[in-house]
């Protein structure tokens, strides 16, 4: 299983990459094996703040629909449009072309809360 050392992780299984000020939101590779194939990503077209643990959109997958959680709050920038006609992509690429909404981040002091990716793998093995 991937476990990109450059991310932080919620308990919830979903990750960003903090780039200054900007965070790329996905789901992991743990979250999308376990949902298995993904056919539609429901984000609402006109959010514009999402707020720490509360949810922004839902992952259907063949047998079952999951909430996403944000992992910090924030500012939507952008939203992986591309998903809208290749969702699959969150399983093949999860932590690249399979990212799901880019957001500018409003308090980073909520990164600290997150897990590296040493206790991710340790809550996976629990």
């Amino acid at each position: 299983m991937n476990v990109p050392g450059n991310l932080k992780y919620t308990k919830d299984h979903e990750w960003i990459k903090v780039e200054g000020n900007i965070g790329t939101i996905g789901i992991t590779d743990f979250a999308q094996g376990e949902l298995g194939d993904i056919v539609f990503i429901d984000i609402s077209p006109d959010i514009s703040e999402i707020t720490v643990h509360e949810t922004f959109g839902t992952i259907e997958a063949v047998k079952t629909v999951s909430d996403m959680y944000a992992p910090v709050s924030g500012k939507v920038v952008e939203i992986n449009k591309k998903l809208n006609d290749e969702p699959q992509l969150v399983n093949t690429d999860p932590y690249n072309a399979g990212w799901i909404i880019k957001i500018e981040i409003s308090n980073s002091a909520q990164l600290n809360d997150l897990l590296d990716a040493e206790a991710y793998k340790a809550q996976l093995a629990q």
